[in-house]
């Protein structure tokens, strides 16, 4: 597991960003803000937190299934984001939801899928790096 990792986003055209990965097999990707800021051209940056916590918890709960033997016919999970404003009046992510659907192939696997169901959120990274709050260092260069 890569322990550290950079990556670049540069500006396309107004808040659409090509965000570049630090690893040459991975695509760059497309972000944008949502109208009338944006034109929706890709994701903004609370749909890919979303995906981020929900491909975390899907990846934390498949690995422990297959550690555990259990295989599955399909994982399915679907992350819902309310967004509210602050007290400064400010829009924040106020709530994430996450439901995770995990069939296991033969009916005797749920069992041995108990285990799994009450560790697998421990280990993943960012949902509960975000739920501890994420120390964020910022910097901006004029020149």
């Amino acid at each position: 597991m890569d322990t550290e990792f950079t990556i670049t986003l540069d500006q396309v055209k107004d808040f659409k960003f090509r965000v570049t990965f630090d690893k040459e097999t991975m695509q760059p990707l497309t972000m944008d803000e949502s109208p009338p800021t944006g034109t929706s051209q890709g994701p903004n940056a609370s749909r890919l937190l979303a995906s981020a916590i929900g491909h975390c918890l899907s990846a934390s709960l498949l690995f422990c299934l297959e550690k555990s033997r259990v295989r599955l016919k399909h994982v399915s999970t679907t992350v819902h984001i309310t967004l509210g404003r602050n007290e400064a009046g400010r829009w924040r992510v106020q709530k994430v939801s996450v439901n995770l659907k995990a069939e296991p192939l033969k009916e005797e696997d749920r069992v041995r899928m108990k285990r799994c169901l009450e560790i697998f959120e421990d280990f993943c990274i960012v949902t509960q790096s975000v739920r501890e709050g994420i120390n964020v260092n910022v910097a901006v260069e004029t020149s």
